[in-house]
């Protein structure tokens, strides 16, 4: 085995890791005993000053490791913090991530999505996304509608031919609206 495949191995084999490590992590913080809202502000709040951020990171890597729906983020952001608060958190953890699993998509290819996701998502939203004729355009209405996968999409970008650039500017332009939606209708609980 030549050098740069070993590396290509060794670094597969890190990101692999770091995702497990990831997943359990978010598998502790979650697994806490939290039956009302009370309980998981008592929960967060531990954090102190650091509660938004650690928000903002959970939301960050619920896209990277897709376990958790990202609406449960926005609930807990704006409950917690208001609709203002807990929207910025969710929007800027949530656009990192996207970010994130973009680039770990180009660097890793479909070996990275399998891990992730089922052949069978991979299949349906492969088709569909061949079938549009502008991808961009796809990616962008998927952000602004609740209930898409939009994490898996995030990676799938990362296969495909889309410039960085442009898939950032989908990213920043389209996310903030299902978030903010979110995080307006859960600050009135």
């Amino acid at each position: 085995m030549d050098s740069s495949a070993f590396r290509r191995r060794v670094t597969a084999a890190a990101v692999l890791l770091l995702l497990i490590a990831a997943a359990m992590g978010l598998k502790i913080i979650f697994a806490q005993k939290i039956r009302s809202v009370e309980e998981l502000q008592a929960y967060m709040l531990r954090f102190g000053v650091y509660a938004p951020l650690v928000l903002t990171g959970v939301q960050a890597l619920q896209v990277v490791v897709p376990v958790l729906p990202g609406l449960l983020g926005c609930a807990v952001g704006s409950v917690l913090f208001g609709p203002a608060v807990g929207f910025v958190c969710n929007y800027a953890g949530i656009c990192l991530g996207s970010i994130i699993a973009y680039y770990l998509a180009k660097k890793y290819g479909t070996r990275i999505i399998r891990m992730l996701f089922s052949e069978k998502q991979y299949r349906i939203w492969s088709e569909r996304a061949a079938r549009c004729r502008s991808y961009g355009a796809f990616l962008f209405v998927a952000t602004l509608l609740p209930l898409f996968p939009d994490d898996f999409l995030c990676y799938f970008s990362g296969l495909i031919r889309m410039d960085a650039k442009r898939f950032i500017r989908i990213i920043l332009l389209g996310k903030p609206w299902c978030i903010l939606a979110y995080c307006l209708l859960f600050g009135l609980v």
